[in-house]
């Protein structure tokens, strides 16, 4: 990725004093799986008395999805008088994510929820929060190691499969060409929704001909399925790793004359704008709901600083195929209350 390696390298030396402050507890192991379930609970706990603030590290508002997180955050936290919430915006800078993280080491926060960017270059900063004890969330995205409290998020393996066996079943079930807009190229969605798509067409006929990185704007989703469709003017359907790309896949697919040509996005977002209203209008073929994880996200630094309660390890938000049989319903079922 153009510029990857700069930026892993800055983020690197931001971070390279290392802190010696006392780490915030293990983690449990399950007996079953030998995966880690749970945390300790944390040393920054002090109960319903006490007065917390959280830093919000987002990896860009440039996405509705990370717009929406990032309001589903602050209406969850409005209900916890305990609880002040600073946001930063990295905009897709790992540098600037990394600088805005130690900003927050800084300022003390009492926890840390964080949508990483990219995984690698934002893996040292996380380490270094978590090392120093206070608790770190995860949200929807991944770094690399297991130096966090808990991470939340959907499963993306099984979104792109998903994805892939509906494009197998539905939009191409004698097979066919087709072309792959993925997200940001180090961000662990996007790699586990590619390799999920991967499973889920396996052995069907389907030819991925084309995939470009659309990190996941519209704009770049628009701009790469225009070079696609002109490459390989046989596409007979798109697989976008998210909505905003999909849609600037359905511009670039009306100019090149193919009105109909099945795109299915990922996201899912209950607002007019969103991806569930684009599949009732039928601008997309189908999308997938993705929950932000922002309302667990404030019920899980509840439990953790106020209860002094032990949260997973992992914790899978649930998701749904979103097509034009069930927009309607997925669409009002999200906006109950």
């Amino acid at each position: 990725m153009k510029g990857y390696s700069r930026r892993a390298a800055a983020a690197a030396l931001a971070f390279g004093v290392v802190l010696t402050l006392a780490a915030c507890g293990t983690t449990s192991d399950n007996a079953k799986t030998g995966q880690a379930t749970g945390s300790a609970p944390s040393n920054k706990c002090g109960g319903p008395s006490g007065k917390y603030t959280i830093g919000m590290s987002q990896a860009n508002l440039s996405e509705p999805y990370r717009q929406r997180m990032d309001d589903d955050i602050k209406k969850a936290a409005a209900a916890v008088p305990q609880f002040t919430v600073n946001y930063a915006d990295a905009a897709q800078d790992d540098t600037k994510q990394v600088g805005q993280v130690q900003n927050f080491l800084t300022q003390k926060i009492d926890l840390l929820i964080i949508s990483p960017n990219e995984a690698t270059p934002l893996t040292g900063a996380v380490k270094q929060v978590f090392d120093a004890g206070i608790p770190v969330l995860l949200l929807d995205r991944k770094v690399d190691g297991d130096a966090y409290t808990s991470f939340i998020g959907a499963d993306n393996v099984s979104i792109g499969k998903q994805a892939g066996e509906y494009m197998a079943s539905t939009l191409l079930p004698k097979g066919g060409k087709i072309a792959e807009i993925k997200g940001l190229s180090g961000s662990t969605p996007a790699k586990e929704r590619s390799d999920g798509f991967d499973q889920g067409i396996a052995g069907k006929n389907i030819d991925v001909v084309a995939t470009a990185d659309g990190q996941w704007l519209r704009d770049q989703g628009q701009a790469k399925a225009d070079a696609m469709l002109k490459a390989h003017p046989d596409i007979q359907a798109v697989y976008s790793q998210n909505d905003p790309m999909a849609e600037g896949a359905r511009i670039a697919a009306q100019n090149a004359g193919l009105p109909k040509l099945p795109i299915t996005g990922i996201d899912g977002l209950p607002v007019p704008e969103g991806g569930i209203k684009a599949v009732e209008a039928g601008r997309l073929s189908a999308t997938f709901v993705y929950p932000t994880g922002g309302q667990e996200a404030i019920d899980n630094a509840k439990k953790i600083l106020i209860d002094c309660q032990t949260v997973p390890k992992t914790q899978t938000l649930p998701t749904k195929l979103v097509t034009k049989d069930n927009a309607a319903q997925v669409y009002a079922e999200l906006n109950k209350g």
